[in-house]
């Protein structure tokens, strides 16, 4: 850091507090300095710590952390009827990393799980807590403003805001001289505009968590201070399942079906105590806090993304923080580390402070009152750890969130606390559910730092839909991946697994190892073409490469394409109870004979979407991975590979809930998939196999063993993207042979390769959902215009059955409706959806057309006046889709704009 901006930062009294190349030791918040390093409130800590003689000797749940999340998960327990429930602590409440928050509370995300999230936290601590236990928890209703300095960002600000609309968040864009009025210290001179969100503020931490636990413990609930936590007590019952038994402390043994762990940076040590992983890592995250500074009082917080700094009011003076490029880790995470902070390392928080004198003039005349650095926890993808763990049932994680603990606090234990007591949440919590990562990446350490420190580095990026990250890359490669890779393909990350995105048939743009972004000591990567190319994506318009992608698209619909799908999980259902549990986890009619394909959905007991994928009815074989063996019935599911962990642990856990004596074996990597699919796809594969492809002897929604050339095959005939066409699961040390014949027999037919983002194109011109964008664990069947694939017309229970009948009985609130424009403009989703002139939804999933020459948009729409949504309230609307603030006439359309009748799929052109 420039020596000049320090001693204009600092006043020359403080200047002698500043050290170089301070070493990473540990700072006694107590310590004596000029410049204190202590949080700028009032926290919770005492001299007296006296352990208790002995705990309660059973409870119902036991809260193992009493920081913020830990104290809402508690007091939310309790609100659902939990009345037996302990908080163990092993200091005083807040004393982990709670203690030293900014407090900052920012409504408006990029995406409608973390606005409600962050919204409740705000309505539990504005509207709820102090009338509840007469305890203020510090809200301080100032409002919140995001600086943009170019186009972009402000774009990606009115996306937020018209989110928000739709959310009932009030926001406004502001002009430099808006923001000047507003913000009179604020330099405007280099912005764009800014975006106001006027409800926005902060809170304190000490009087939130004090007034969350005095409510629970009016409810009942015991809070234990000054408790270790020793062990976890886990057994296995007779199925195999591991399942928690206890919490061992130094006071002894309180026996209990199910523990939270909501320990932060420290969570990981309790994880390994009951053998569940728990992947994320601890950061040196840090705040200054500034002397008075007049007419700072009352002026809102601010976030100036792109010079990675935020400026919160703290009193009569601002503290100041930020996201560097090259956080400090804590590799080693201690134990005893109550109310503690670090010494503040200069040299890496630096990189704030020309950000932050560039915005408020006035900080390089203002000395410094005390720092802040202390731990955070950070995860591979930035967003927390939450749910049931996948290695033992009743072991459940309310950790990891990247220093946004406080703020998403309140959504967060309202939400688990569902989970716990009903079994799932009621939104849709999936980007938080720890069952989103495969056990291969949640111990794997090269991972998840790599990961972190690039989701830590991006905080403060602009979000784009179609952003990829560069850290930690080709961890799951497929069989074909090299193939592909010379071929030009760029490739899409999920969860560990490379997957095509689209083809860049200049050149080849082969994934290189990560850089750290330069830091570190580490080379930065030179020449990247893939990191190139990727950035072509950095646009809220249409990408560079979107002909690119249109000319994979149009060559399906026109020829015949070829789709590598291999990261989709594939699993195989059998033993003595199976079929009675496919009856029981999937929606459709699992009684087809074998050769049969069937569509499905998984559903939890409030009829929501926990998944949509394919099952196989099929023989028994000669025990290769594409043919297993086994006696009775056998089932052969095939999940879309973002959610196949999900789409696994969701039917594992129905088989050990029910008790059914059958066995999901995982065979994703060891097998490959290709699908093709187009017009002339039953011509290519017809020259390689010697089974009749027709439609009499191989109708769609069937599967059949064949061969390609010596090689045996599953092929299915279905399709994901409306086109006549099959896929072929194979063996993977088949596949790249089989690959290249397919390649070569339709080379004449004007083959070529397509990725995901023609997948996504295509399907979502044909209407086919996705899941987790169309349909998702808080949307139903029926809401999703899924109905075909639940068995309502049969007797056969199943898994969310009663609450469709109910809701068929009582009528739909809310519908997935498809819309189209007739302007040339990119939707990206979560635009707002308008009616007659009034907000009744927001876009779920929206893409291009290339068919059809349209941008289409998939979002629910709800009435106005909260009554039943019909085929004739959807049909007689006005509509327009509102994106970044500008409406656009919208044409609602109730089938398919594209081969409404399925003649396609069915091979009739």
């Amino acid at each position: 850091m420039n020596q000049l901006i320090i001693r204009s930062l600092l006043t020359a009294r403080h200047v002698k507090s500043v050290q170089r190349n301070v070493p990473s030791c540990l700072y006694s918040s107590t310590a004596g300095s000029d410049v204190g390093s202590e949080v700028p409130y009032k926290t919770l800590k005492s001299e007296t710590t006296t352990a208790p003689n002995s705990v309660p000797a059973e409870a119902d749940v036991v809260v193992i952390g009493g920081g913020a999340v830990g104290c809402s998960t508690l007091y939310h327990l309790t609100k659902l009827g939990v009345k037996n429930v302990v908080l163990i602590e092993r200091d005083q409440l807040t004393a982990g990393t709670t203690w030293h928050t900014a407090g900052l509370l920012w409504r408006l995300r990029p995406n409608d799980t973390d606005t409600i999230l962050q919204n409740y936290t705000r309505t539990l601590i504005r509207d709820v807590l102090e009338e509840e236990t007469g305890i203020n928890p510090g809200w301080i209703e100032n409002g919140g403003i995001f600086i943009a300095s170019n186009k972009e960002r402000l774009d990606e600000y009115k996306r937020m805001m018209t989110l928000g609309k739709a959310l009932g968040i009030e926001s406004h864009v502001l002009s430099p001289e808006e923001t000047k009025d507003l913000y009179p210290l604020m330099n405007v001179g280099d912005m764009h505009g800014a975006l106001y969100s006027p409800g926005d503020g902060t809170m304190d931490p000490a009087g939130y968590c004090t007034a969350l636990s005095r409510a629970a413990t009016k409810s009942g609930a015991k809070v234990v201070l000054n408790c270790n936590v020793t062990g976890i007590k886990v057994t296995e019952d007779d199925m195999g399942t591991r399942r928690v038994q206890g919490v061992e402390t130094d006071a002894g043994m309180i026996r209990t079906n199910t523990v939270v762990n909501a320990c932060g940076a420290w969570s990981p040590y309790i994880g390994a105590m009951a053998g569940v992983n728990v992947p994320l890592l601890a950061m040196r995250h840090a705040y200054i806090v500034s002397e008075r500074i007049e007419g700072i009082q009352n002026m809102p917080n601010v976030r100036d993304h792109d010079a990675s700094v935020y400026l919160k009011l703290q009193g009569d003076g601002l503290s100041i923080g930020g996201y560097e490029p090259n956080p400090l880790f804590w590799d080693k995470v201690e134990n005893e580390f109550a109310f503690s902070l670090f010494e503040l390392d200069w040299d890496v928080f630096s990189v704030h402070i020309d950000g932050a004198i560039n915005r408020v003039p006035v900080i390089e005349q203002t000395g410094v009152k005390s720092t802040v650095c202390g731990p955070e926890s950070f995860t591979a993808d930035h967003k927390a750890l939450i749910g049931e763990s996948p290695e033992v049932r009743g072991f459940y994680l309310n950790c990891g969130f990247n220093s946004s603990g406080m703020m998403l606090s309140g959504g967060a234990g309202w939400q688990l606390a569902e989970w716990i007591v009903n079994g799932r949440p009621t939104i849709d919590m999936y980007s938080f559910d720890i069952r989103r990562f495969p056990s291969s990446v949640t111990d794997n350490q090269k991972w998840i730092k790599e990961r972190s420190h690039e989701a830590y580095a991006k905080n403060y990026a602009m979000y784009f839909p179609h952003d990829e990250p560069l850290a930690s890359r080709g961890l799951r490669k497929d069989a074909l991946h090299k193939v592909l890779e010379d071929a030009g393909c760029l490739y899409q990350e999920r969860h560990g697994w490379e997957r095509p995105g689209w083809f860049n048939l200049e050149s080849p743009a082969p994934l290189k190892p990560y850089d750290y972004y330069g830091y570190y000591g580490i080379e930065a990567n030179k020449d990247y073409a893939y990191g190139k190319l990727l950035s072509d994506e950095y646009t809220y318009d249409f990408p560079k490469h979107h002909d690119k992608i249109g000319k994979e698209c149009l060559s399906c619909r026109n020829d015949v394409a070829v789709f590598n799908m291999s990261y989709f999980g594939k699993f195989y259902l059998t033993g003595p109870d199976s079929q009675a549990a496919a009856d029981w986890i999937f929606s459709n009619d699992m009684t087809k004979n074998e050769g049969s394909t069937v569509y499905t959905c998984m559903l939890n007991k409030r009829g929501g979407v926990e998944g949509d994928l394919t099952v196989s009815m099929i023989e028994s074989g000669d025990g290769s991975p594409v043919e297993p063996q086994f006696e009775g019935r056998g089932f052969y599911v095939a999940v879309g590979g973002g959610a196949a962990e999900q789409g696994k642990q969701h039917i594992l856990t129905a088989i050990q809930d029910k008790g059914f004596n059958c066995q999901l074996l995982d065979h994703s990597e060891d097998m490959c998939m290709i699908s093709i699919q187009g017009p002339k796809s039953r011509a290519v594969l017809q020259a390689l196999t010697n089974t009749d492809l027709s439609n009499e002897n191989f109708p769609f929604s069937t599967q059949q063993m064949i061969k390609i050339g010596k090689h045996t095959v599953r092929a299915m005939r279905l399709s994901f993207v409306g086109e006549l066409g099959w896929e072929l699961h194979m063996d993977n040390d088949v596949s790249v042979e089989v690959y290249n014949a397919v390649m070569a027999a339709g080379a004449d037919h004007g083959i070529v390769n397509a990725g995901y983002r023609a997948i996504d194109s295509l399907s979502i011109e044909k209407g086919y959902r996705h899941w987790h964008a169309d349909i998702r664990p808080d949307d139903t069947p029926l809401e999703g215009g899924l109905a075909f694939t639940c068995k309502l017309k049969s007797d056969v229970p199943f898994l969310g059955r009663e609450a469709l009948e109910k809701q068929k009985e009582g009528g739909l609130k809310r519908r997935l409706a498809c819309f189209t424009i007739d302007d040339h403009e990119a939707l990206l989703g979560f635009e707002a959806i308008w009616r007659n002139d009034q907000i009744v939804g927001f876009i779920r999933r929206a893409d291009y057309g290339f068919a059809i020459g349209k941008s289409l948009a998939y979002g629910y729409v709800t009435h106005p006046d909260g009554k039943t949504v019909t085929a004739k309230f959807l049909r007689e609307g006005k509509y327009a889709i509102e994106k970044m603030g500008i409406k656009f006439a919208a044409k609602i359309h109730m089938k398919s704009p594209f081969d409404a009748e399925n003649n396609r799929v069915k091979g009739n052109y």
